[in-house]
C-alpha cells in the first residue's frame, strides 16, 4: 500500500495515475478537496483505496505497514503569507512523516522545490551537504519552508542520525501538465493563457526589468509532469538516497513555451508584454536551470521531452480537448 500526500493535487494526482497504471490499486490519498470541483476531478479516473484528511494522517498511520510514503503535499502558493500555517504544513508535518518512516523503516520520497535556490546567485547545483544548503537564500515563504526541511534531512544524514532505509528529496523545477487547473494563479503560464490564445486574444507575458534580458526572455527549466513522475518512480526503486534536482537541465524562455503552444494550435504567435506587479518584482526569478549530475550518477539515464514536443502533447492530449484531466 502506498500513501500519497497531496494526492489530489497536480504532481500527486499524476503520481497516483502512474501507480495505477503500474497495477497498484492500494493507493491511499491524503489531501483536502475544498469546495472547488476541479481538485477531485484530478482523481476521477483513478482507483484509490481511501482518502484521508491531512489532520487525520498521523492517526491513520498508527499500526500501518506501507510500501512507501510519497509526500507531495504542501502549501505551494508562493504568495501565501501565513507563516505559521506554512511552517506547520510544509515543515512540521513533513518531519512527523519522516520520523514515522524512520521508525517503521518505510521508504520516504518527498517533494522539495527549486524555490529553495532563491534568486539563483548560488547556482542550481544539488549539492545537499548541510554546508552547501546553508548558503541558499529562498526568496519566499514557500521556498524557505521547503529549504528548512531539506536541512533537517541533510543534517540528520551528516550526523549519521537515523533516517528511513530508503529516502529521496525531489527539487522540482517548473513542472507543467494535466491536472494543474485547480492551482489558479499558480498554474503554469501555458495553462493560464491557453483559453485566451485559443479564443484569438493575445497572450500577455511580463516585461523584463533586468538589463540584457528582453521581454519574454526570462528563462525557466520547464519539465513536463510525465518526466517528473518518471524520475520519482525511478528514485522509488533505485538504491540511491539523496536530494535530487528534477528538471531537464535546459532553461528555455517563456516566449519559447508560448511559441510552442501557438505552433500546436497552428497559429502565428500573438504576444503582448505587460507590467509585472510591483509586489513580485523583488522576488522574481529570471533564470532557473537544474544541474542533473546527481540524478545521472544515481543511474537515471532516460531523456526528457523537448519543450516543443511536450507542449504539443499537453495541448493536443488535454488542453484542446473536452476532457482535460489525466
Amino acid at each position: 500500500m502506498f500513501l500519497v500526500t497531496g494526492g489530489a493535487g497536480f504532481i500527486g494526482s499524476n503520481v497516483v495515475a502512474s501507480l495505477n497504471e503500474a497495477g497498484a490499486a492500494d493507493v491511499v490519498v491524503n489531501d483536502r478537496f475544498g469546495h472547488d470541483d476541479a481538485k477531485w476531478r484530478n482523481l476521477a479516473k483513478r482507483q484509490v483505496a481511501d482518502v484521508v484528511a491531512p489532520r487525520e494522517v498521523m492517526r491513520w498511520l498508527e499500526g500501518r505497514k506501507l510500501d512507501a510514503v510519497l509526500h507531495m503535499g504542501a502549501i505551494s502558493d508562493t504568495t501565501v503569507t501565513d507563516a505559521d500555517l506554512v511552517t506547520e504544513t510544509n515543515l512540521h508535518l513533513s518531519v512527523r512523516l519522516l520520523d514515522w518512516c524512520t521508525a517503521t523503516r518505510t521508504p520516504f520520497i518527498y517533494a522539495s522545490s527549486a524555490a529553495t535556490y532563491g534568486d539563483g546567485m548560488q547556482g542550481f547545483d544539488d549539492d545537499w551537504s548541510p554546508e552547501a544548503l546553508r548558503k541558499l537564500k529562498p526568496m519566499n515563504l514557500y521556498g524557505w519552508s521547503k529549504h528548512q526541511f531539506d536541512l533537517v534531512v541533510a543534517e540528520r544524514h551528516a550526523k549519521k542520525d537515523t533516517l528511513p532505509p530508503h529516502w529521496a528529496g525531489l527539487k522540482f523545477f517548473n513542472v507543467y501538465g494535466p491536472n494543474e487547473y485547480h492551482k489558479g494563479h499558480m498554474q503554469s503560464v501555458l495553462a493560464k493563457v491557453f483559453d485566451e490564445a485559443k479564443a484569438g486574444r493575445p497572450v500577455k507575458l511580463f516585461k523584463s526589468y533586468r538589463d540584457g534580458i528582453a521581454d519574454g526572455e526570462q528563462r525557466r527549466d520547464f519539465i513536463y509532469v510525465d518526466d517528473a513522475v518518471a524520475v520519482l518512480r525511478f528514485l522509488l526503486d533505485a538504491p540511491a538516497n539523496g536530494i535530487f534536482n528534477v528538471g531537464t537541465g535546459k532553461a528555455e524562455s517563456f516566449r519559447d513555451m508560448i511559441g510552442a503552444m501557438f505552433k500546436a494550435l497552428r497559429r502565428p504567435p500573438n504576444i503582448e508584454y505587460i507590467e509585472m506587479p510591483q509586489a513580485i518584482r523583488g522576488q522574481y526569478q529570471y533564470f532557473t536551470q537544474a544541474r542533473v549530475e546527481n540524478l545521472r550518477r544515481a543511474g537515471y539515464n532516460a531523456g526528457f521531452l523537448p519543450l516543443e514536443e511536450a507542449v504539443a502533447r499537453y495541448v493536443d492530449g488535454y488542453l484542446n480537448t473536452s476532457d482535460r484531466y489525466h
